[in-house]
């Protein structure tokens, strides 16, 4: 199968990352300016570059894909507030796995398996699936690794955030039919193809700094990573299915939300203080199993 191939390909870049850090090549310091780097640099860059080229992405889905993507972000607030209710009656393990079950790792590793499966014009396509991810991510997802519910935690200045900026500019390229010279392309495209293996071996790095124990897991963390990775992604698939929303859009956003935990969960942890080593088990075992489970979802496709 090429989409498990292509996992496979990228779960290596993982390991490399996680011996990189056991030799000292990567650790705490290094990893979070590279992080800042991918956020805020690189992987901007890739959603611009994936509209740079001489055929212009399909202007008419942009609006089915912001409205694709706002509804998917509202329906997954019940799985992120509700569900982790019924696996964990520990308050902080809830948020947890609330903020596993609500985001995916669409920047760091959606991009380069979308691209793989549906071309590289289909990352323009996830980045607009994916805009309201930012607003979400920044609002209900500081509110689960905290604990804290209150739209207090919302802070405007995210929505000036550079991804979710290089996400409208693209929108706007699209929209007006503008073709980026070459000259400007290209370095925005080699750039931006930094993103994928800088992204995945900072996942592994992180990865490294676990004991053996808590990366095999606990009972919780297989049930949580069985829902990120089956139950949430069916469930939107077969109900925009039923919704009528167009296969190409449909499909898209179902490998969008197939990927493993998103990794901000581990980033807000260290920034607010949490211990982070529950949302780092569910980011191992989700990188682990998507290997299998990605490429048997994008089966439904074919039928």
């Amino acid at each position: 199968m090429e989409n498990l191939e292509v996992m496979v390909v990228l779960f290596i870049i993982v390991i490399l990352g996680y011996v990189a850090c056991k030799l000292g090549y990567m650790g705490d310091k290094f990893d979070k300016k590279l992080s800042s780097i991918v956020v805020d640099i690189t992987c901007p860059l890739l959603v611009l570059s994936s509209v740079m080229g001489e055929e212009l992405p399909d202007r008419t889905l942009i609006l089915p894909l912001l409205g694709v993507g706002f509804l998917t972000y509202i329906i997954l607030l019940v799985f992120g507030f509700g569900v982790p209710r019924l696996i964990s009656k520990n308050r902080d393990d809830q948020g947890m796995i609330g903020f596993a079950l609500m985001f995916a790792n669409v920047g760091f590793i959606g991009y380069p398996i979308v691209s793989s499966i549906f071309g590289p014009k289909a990352i323009f396509y996830a980045a607009l699936l994916n805009m309201p991810n930012t607003f979400f991510i920044f609002t209900a997802g500081v509110m689960l690794i905290k604990g804290e519910y209150s739209v207090k935690q919302f802070n405007p200045k995210v929505l000036l955030s550079p991804a979710l900026i290089a996400a409208a500019v693209a929108a706007l390229l699209v929209a007006l039919g503008v073709h980026t010279p070459d000259v400007i392309a290209r370095p925005v495209t080699m750039v931006g193809n930094v993103t994928v293996p800088a992204a995945l071996m900072i996942i592994g790095s992180s990865m490294a700094k676990l004991p053996l124990k808590e990366i095999i897991g606990s009972p919780k963390v297989y049930v949580a990573s069985l829902l990120r990775l089956v139950a949430v992604p069916l469930s939107l698939y077969f109900f925009f299915k039923v919704c009528g929303v167009s296969d190409v859009v449909n499909n898209i956003n179902t490998v969008v939300i197939a990927m493993p935990v998103a990794s901000f969960g581990t980033m807000f942890c260290l920034k607010y203080g949490r211990n982070p080593a529950l949302i780092t088990e569910l980011t191992f075992i989700t990188t682990l199993g998507s290997i299998i489970t990605i490429p048997l979802i994008t089966l439904l496709f074919k039928t």
